[in-house]
Parts: structure tokens; sequence; C-alpha cells
């Protein structure tokens, strides 16, 4: 048996721990400078705030309703998420962290076990030791977990927060009440495709055959099948290292001058090498792209990217940054106003089995230079360190106009109780 765990309206619900007068009141978490909504509570769903809508075009529904705001708290959400996923884990060895607040469990050897109570105790336990509530769904596979979830969560009451598909009657009921643009694993276009020849929920699905499955949808839609019909086929996946990362931002007045993208890109570059040394791993390909702003029609659009083949794969910040600006070099062009760049390290692969090269290889001493900056920058934070290209002035800061404390990451915004 697998349980899907999904905490609910997670972003809204860390805020509402710590703010108990928000209780039943509409919240709203909006993106990186305070853009898009990126999550709301169930109360702001109602008055139909949409997701990933700008904020400014329901500014006047946000005011008419007393709509509460937060801009993104990651470091918050973070905390929250470790703490009930390490609760999560104590319920069974296997656990595969499938987001920030989704995680996967599997019941293996646990055939005494009454599961509907079982999880009906973590879901109290999880919101108990830590606010947040949850929603499980149980089944005999993966993907018939994630659809009990979802009836568990459409359903709290009817459910306790827990539903459990351990019936061949339950499995095939809960599939005729899934829209197939519900299902896990399809799409957009494969949802619209299965529409167009009459499928319309997840059993109409199950009911196609393998062959046009595997023809239309690949092996991975007809593992999707499978599971659906109730044969285990998707297993829990290990934690894998990332195959792409990025570091992009908008800047926060528009760029005129090569000097200043510069200093933006090299800061992205190092950024970008830092997250490779802390997954062990370093890149051979990276990507450097700038653009003009798009919403200014009054103002020269320009928009292009670069796309450098590393001479060796390094996690070196000196050469991705290197490389970086040579990237940089080639696109820029002046005369324009630039609103965003970024750095984006492909071609990943672990640092110990990278493949050297006979004539060309990294600075032998790099290695123990980036080991002592990830040192002291750890120890002392963020930055202490940084290469001569950067401004040492400069802290990036997002806007943040609506941002709440660091409640359990920050000794200066532990709440003070009064007794």
């Amino acid at each position: 048996m697998f349980a899907l765990i999904d905490c609910n309206n997670f972003y809204a619900s860390c805020e509402r721990i710590f703010r108990p007068d928000l209780q039943h009141k509409p919240i709203v978490v909006l993106s990186n400078n305070d853009g898009c909504i990126i999550a709301r509570s169930n109360e702001a769903k109602a008055l139909g705030l949409p997701m990933g809508a700008p904020c400014y075009q329901y500014k006047d529904l946000i005011e008419k309703h007393n709509v509460t705001v937060f801009s993104p708290n990651f470091a918050l959400y973070g905390d929250m998420s470790q703490r009930v996923m390490t609760l999560l884990s104590e319920f069974s060895p296997d656990i595969e962290i499938y987001s920030i607040d989704e995680a996967f469990l599997k019941f293996h050897g646990f055939d005494l076990f009454d599961l509907q109570s079982y999880g009906e105790i973590i879901q109290k336990k999880v919101k108990k030791y830590t606010g947040i509530p949850i929603s499980v769904g149980i089944a005999p596979t993966k993907a018939l977990a994630k659809i009990a979830n979802r009836i568990a969560k459409k359903f709290p009451k009817q459910t306790n927060s827990c539903y459990y598909i351990h019936t061949e009657e339950q499995r095939i009921k809960a599939l005729k009440w899934t829209h197939i643009g519900d299902v896990w694993g399809i799409g957009r276009k494969h949802s619209k495709r299965l529409q167009s020849i009459g499928v319309q929920n997840a059993y109409d699905f199950t009911l196609l055959e393998d062959c046009w499955v595997q023809k239309n949808m690949s092996i991975i839609g007809l593992r999707l099948k499978h599971d659906l019909q109730g044969i285990p086929t998707l297993d829990l996946e290990e934690i894998q290292a990332k195959k792409n990362i990025a570091t992009t931002r908008s800047f926060e007045t528009n760029y005129t001058t090569f000097d200043q993208i510069k200093e933006r890109v090299a800061t992205f570059a190092i950024s970008c090498s830092e997250k490779l040394r802390k997954q062990q791993s370093c890149c051979s390909t990276l990507l450097v792209f700038i653009h003009t702003n798009g919403h200014r029609i009054d103002l020269p659009q320009y928009s292009k990217n670069c796309i450098i083949h590393l001479p060796h794969a390094t996690n070196s910040a000196i050469e991705i940054t290197k490389f970086a600006i040579i990237a940089l070099q080639n696109i820029y062009k002046p005369g324009y106003a630039y609103k965003k760049a970024g750095v984006i390290v492909m071609d990943i692969l672990p640092t110990l089995t990278k493949q050297y090269n006979l004539f060309e290889e990294s600075n032998p001493k790099h290695p123990a230079i980036m080991q002592a900056m990830d040192t002291i920058n750890n120890t002392y934070g963020q930055h202490t360190l940084k290469l001569g290209i950067q401004d040492q002035k400069k802290m990036w800061k997002m806007k943040q106009e609506k941002l709440s404390p660091k409640y359990t990451t920050n000794i200066h915004d532990i709440i003070t109780i009064h007794c």
C-alpha cells in the first residue's frame, strides 16, 4: 500500500500557524517580487482569486474582502516542510519527498494494520505537532493514492481527511469521479486528446487498449494506466540531483550598461556554482540570457541567449563566471534598457564521475578555494566572501513589502509569549 500526504494550502497554512487571527479568513501568498498569486486559502479561492494571476489586477477585490496578502517567506516554508517530513518518516521507513508539501509513504509489511485509522493518526499528529493541516490518501498504487488524497481533501468531514481505497468498488467509483484532466501525470495536451476520443474520466482511460496508450503516450502513459488499474507499477523514487540549475532575476530598475549586467550575471553564475557544489555535481554546458521589459511597449525590445559548451566539467565559481561573461559579451547590445537576466547550467553529472580532459583541465587550486569559500559563507552568512567581479556592497533584495517574520529560522523573529 502507498499513502500520499499533501499539506493543505501549504504556504497559506504556514502563515496561519503564527497568526491565529487569520483562521477562516482569506489569505494569498505572492511570488518573488510580489508579482503573482502562488497560494490561496480556501476562503480566497471562494472569492474567485485565480492561481497565477498578477496581484495588481485583483487589487479591488482584495481590498473589498480584506484579503491578507503575504510576500513569499521561503525560509519559513522550507523549515515547516522539513518538520512535516521528519514527522512523516516516523510512520514508515520508506518515504519519497515529492515536493515541498507532498510525500509518498510505502506501507510494506503493514498487513495487520488498520490503515484508515493509521492515516487518521498521521493527520492528527502532524496537525498537533506543526499546526499544518494535511490530507492523506491510501491505495494499492501511487496513482490511486493521488486520487484518494484528492477525495480526502475534497470531502474532509466525511473522510476525516483520510481516504483509503482498498476494494475494487471503491477504485472504480474513485476513477469515475476523477476528471481525466485531474489525473496525476496527464498534462493538458494529453487531456485534450483523450477527451476528443471520448475519455472523460480516469476510469475511461483504464479501458483503453495498452497498445494505443503506449503508442500515443509512451511507456510512461502505459505505466500510469496499470497503476490506475491497481497494478503496482510506479515505485518510490530516490532523491536525484537536479538536471538543470538556474538563477534568474528581474532587476530592480532597467540596466543600460554592460558593466551593470555583467555584475549581475557574474553573481547568478556564482549562485549556480554553489548549488552545483551543494549536490556534489559539475556542469558541462551553460546558458546566459538577457531581455528587456516586455511591458514597456514605449521602449525598444531585445531578447537573446547564448549557450556555451565548457571545455571540461566544473563547479568552480571562477570558471563558470568566466564563461558566463564570455556568453554575455556575445549577446549584449548597447542602446537597450535591460530588465532581466539569468544563468542556467546544464549537462550536470556527479563530481566523482566527470570525464577528465587530457589537454585542458580545471585549475587544481580551485576545489580548495571553493571549499574554503563555502565553509566561510555557511558559517558567517551568505555573501561573506565574494569574488572580485561582484559588487562588494550590493546585496540582492527582492521586493517583499508584505513579508512575515521568519518565526522558526531567525532568533530575532521568535514569538514572545506573555504569561
